[in-house]
């Protein structure tokens, strides 16, 4: 009524709406205390380290994503009337807009806003707004995140607004009003733009997070070891070790013993051969080992094995544990974990298997205990050991050891890409007398280049020999390889030191070195490895050709002629011309060995060695024996009495060879021979380069086998270099012994290409180069030499070589023949031997871009 004192009391209830129904309790949860009231701070979870905000109600159900604003029933499932603030409904995933009350999540350790909500509690996957200031839990002692400025934690209720807020504070609400709403008015909570843009922010956020959780992780990668043995071999194949640190428990016969127990060695061809291909047991049982005595104390990390080399049986050893000993008398086995070691061994006899140790064993002895085999086959195997020595403690030199002379050379392998590296390097140094050029490509494109060293690099100089060495024609044969590219840098750097003996022979002297003839098979070895490689893993190109059965077969051309009294009148007896068969589109001949036969035409080598492995011994031709059907037969050349010299002079200078206390690699005993051997009577070889290059230029060559392992290890490469380096110096020598000179035209001083010099009792001619120069190989004596050349008077002089390593001149000038026969002069047909080698050599080359 008008003027009384109620009526504005009235209006204003009727404005603020009938009052919120009484909060209905919640049932009690599992480790909340009953008797805990809704809406006071008490029902804050426990340790959540969060300070509830003054006024408003706390205590949201776990997991339920909602914070029931001041009043509300918790849990209740009533929904409240108009007035009250609503939160989401449970577990909703929804983020409340700024300003609704919501719970604090168990120790989130976030501090929200002043009179905003608190973070949504556990379990919930929405992530506090992006510009809340965060803090650790209540308790937790964890330090804020890097950035972020922990909550101070107070006595009041009420947590002051973040820094830079402009919001005030809202008391005895859980919402502040908003513009254009009637005061006390709680509005629905929705999901805003704003709220879904940040959202979606900090998702991204959330995703570096687990990123960044990731990064330290990836340290742990490299502590996986590589599986590459650290340490060499021991040198049971390289001879290293001697045949009497070699034991064994039993062997079947003495050619069965364990000093045949080597990786890679091999059998005679008759079975039950004195030395064969392995040890073999005596018997079949797990007792049964193989005993290497390393001589002092000794890091073993691996045992590489291989079956028995042998043409007649088939045997290896399938399984088989370690044990290492310092006396040889108590043994301690290598175990992975708690369990002894049984390590798998070889599937056929030739395959060489590595097994590196789960964790090296120090000790002096080592044996290897067979645990199993091949069913038809009984207990035999052929080994390496890997270790490293370890200083003996009772020598106190051996700790301190003398520091080795320091080497300037490379001693390492080198693959394709290395090898080109170094060549390069090596011609940077010494650009005035080094050149790198190259006579072709393998099968797979790699090129085959050749380093030449002279005073006058390109250029062929009068008068002066031309020497090649080659190597890698087996591509699993590799220390010739290296010991070439260890000769370049040799020459080089003793060449800019002034040394007297290089500088003569780089100046006399046109040096060739092919380091690698099949490069093909060197990269299938070379990928191997040393240990690994095997016998004959990369001894074929890539097209499985063997390169020294590759060249034409010219020795039963020349024989059937010499049988027939055709030499020298009908048939020649040197520059033989090519087989027609050989020159055939469909002939097999690999294209590395079409490179080399370009090569001999392009320029007039005198000298020359083949550097193999898998023996020591120096071969000379011929390589073929005489009767077809024998496997060894002794068959010389006319220069029989050459070569071997040529032969000796590597051998003797070599320590390797020359020693009387050495062993045999295999099952030959060339020591008895001096360690030279005509290479028939060792084994016979058909189209062998050797043979060809004698028979089809004017090029004496010879094979080296440089060492019982074909693939030595890098550690053992130094030790080799100081066994082969005199050799090779003084080999390349040689081509300066005998006679050289120069055939002239005498009317116009031009010298005269082709034209062939007979030496007097020696069944092989020569032939003098383009610009009429000639060398002819002899041993000291007296010769009648003979000078003739189509269209000129033949000349005949005595010539005399002496001792010393200096060629005698020997020059001739021939006069052209007249119309008429002189008495007394002999004047030449025409030369169909040189014309019919020129057009099968055309065809071959045909050919060969053809394919």
């Amino acid at each position: 009524m008008p003027g009384s004192p109620l009526a504005p009391l009235l209006l204003l209830l009727l404005l603020l709406g009938p009052p919120a129904p009484p909060a209905r309790a919640a049932p009690p949860q599992p480790g909340r205390p009953r008797g805990t009231g809704v809406g006071t701070a008490s029902g804050t979870p426990k340790v959540s380290g969060v300070t509830p905000t003054r006024g408003t109600a706390t205590g949201a159900p776990k997991a339920s994503g909602v914070t029931p604003t001041r009043g509300t029933p918790k849990a209740s499932g009533v929904t409240p009337t108009k007035g009250t603030a609503r939160g989401p409904p449970k577990a909703s995933g929804v983020t409340p807009t700024k300003g609704t009350a919501t719970g604090a999540p168990k120790a989130s350790g976030v501090t929200p806003t002043r009179g905003t909500a608190r973070g949504p509690p556990k379990g919930s996957e929405t992530p506090p707004w992006k510009g809340t200031t965060a803090g650790p839990p209540k308790g937790s002692g964890a330090p804020p995140p890097k950035g972020t400025t922990a909550a101070p934690s107070r006595s009041s209720t009420t947590t002051g607004p973040p820094k830079g807020s402009t919001a005030p504070p809202a008391r005895h609400s859980a919402t502040p009003a908003s513009p254009g709403e009637p005061a006390g008015t709680a509005p629905a909570p929705t999901v805003s733009k704003v709220a879904v843009r940040r959202r979606k922010v900090l998702r991204k956020k959330v995703v570096k997070k687990k990123v960044l959780r990731k990064k330290p992780e990836a340290p742990a990668a490299p502590a996986v070891p590589a599986v590459s043995p650290a340490c060499p071999p021991l040198g049971l194949e390289s001879l290293r070790v001697l045949d009497e640190q070699l034991r064994a428990s039993s062997h079947k016969r003495h050619g069965l013993g364990a000093h045949r127990g080597r990786l890679n060695i091999q059998s005679g061809l008759y079975d039950g051969d004195f030395f064969d291909g392995g040890w073999c047991a005596g018997r079949e049982d797990t007792e049964q080992w193989l005993e290497v005595d390393a001589r002092r104390l000794t890091r073993f990390t691996g045992v590489v094995t291989q079956g028995l080399n042998s043409i007649w049986t088939y045997d290896w050893v399938t399984a088989y544990k370690v044990q290492v000993s310092n006396d040889s008398h108590t043994w301690l086995p290598s175990r992975n974990g708690t369990e002894e070691a049984v390590f798998p061994a070889n599937k056929d006899p030739e395959t060489p298997v590595l097994n590196l140790l789960p964790s090296p064993l120090v000790g002096r002895f080592l044996r290897i205990n067979p645990q199993s085999w091949f069913p038809n086959g009984t207990v035999c195997l052929r080994a390496e050991v890997l270790g490293c020595p370890v200083p003996d403690p009772s020598d106190a030199h051996a700790w301190h050891p003398p520091a080795p002379p320091e080497s300037q050379l490379d001693f390492r392998h080198h693959n394709y890409k290395e090898m080109r590296k170094l060549m390069k390097r090596v011609s940077e140094e010494c650009p005035d007398i080094t050149r790198v050029y190259s006579i072709g490509q393998s099968s797979r494109g790699l090129r085959l280049y050749v380093m030449e060293i002279s005073d006058n690099p390109g250029q062929h100089e009068v008068g002066e020999p031309e020497f090649r060495y080659v190597a890698g024609m087996h591509g699993n044969e590799v220390l010739g390889r290296e010991l070439l590219l260890n000769l370049m840098e040799f020459l080089c750097r003793e060449f800019r030191r002034g040394d007297a003996r290089v500088v003569q022979l780089v100046t006399g002297t046109r040096i060739h070195l092919l380091p690698s003839m099949n490069p093909d098979g060197y990269e299938t070895a070379y990928r191997l490895g040393s240990e690994l490689a095997g016998w004959a893993m990369g001894r074929w190109t890539y097209e499985g050709i063997d390169l020294n059965h590759n060249f034409a077969d010219l020795n039963t051309a020349l024989w059937d002629a010499e049988d027939n009294d055709l030499v020298p009148h009908k048939f020649p007896n040197h520059y033989i011309p090519i087989p027609e068969y050989y020159t055939f589109a469909n002939a097999t001949v690999a294209p590395e060995t079409r490179a080399v036969i370009a090569w001999m035409q392009r320029y007039p080598f005198v000298l020359s060695a083949n550097l193999h492995g898998g023996e020591l011994v120096v071969t000379y031709p011929f390589d073929m024996s005489r009767t077809y059907w024998k496997a060894q037969e002794l068959t010389p050349t006319p220069d029989d009495g050459v070569f071997r010299w040529l032969a000796t002079v590597y051998a003797t200078a070599n320590p390797a060879m020359a020693s009387a206390e050495r062993r045999r690699c295999h099952y030959d005993d060339f020591t008895r021979y001096g360690n030279i051997i005509n290479g028939a009577n060792w084994h016979t070889v058909a189209g062998s380069m050797n043979d060809f290059s004698y028979l089809h230029t004017n090029c004496f060559e010879i094979t080296v086998e440089l060492s019982c392992d074909k693939f030595p290890h890098a550690s053992e490469l130094p030790a080799e270099w100081e066994n082969n380096r005199e050799s090779l110096l003084l080999f390349m020598e040689q081509v300066h012994r005998g006679i050289k000179g120069v055939v002239r035209d005498s009317d116009t001083e031009q010298g005269i290409p082709n034209a062939i010099i007979s030496v007097d009792g020696i069944n092989h001619d020569v032939r003098t180069a383009s610009d009429g120069d000639y060398w002819r190989l002899l041993n000291p004596g007296e010769y009648e030499v003979t000078a003739r050349a189509e269209g000129y008077e033949a000349a005949t002089q005595p010539c005399r070589v002496y001792f010393e390593n200096v060629p005698t001149p020997c020059s001739f000038r021939l006069e052209r023949a007249r119309g008429r026969h002189r008495p007394g002069r002999t004047r030449p047909g025409p030369d169909p031997a040189l014309r019919l080698q020129r057009l099968r050599l055309r065809r071959l080359r045909a050919h060969g871009r053809g394919q």
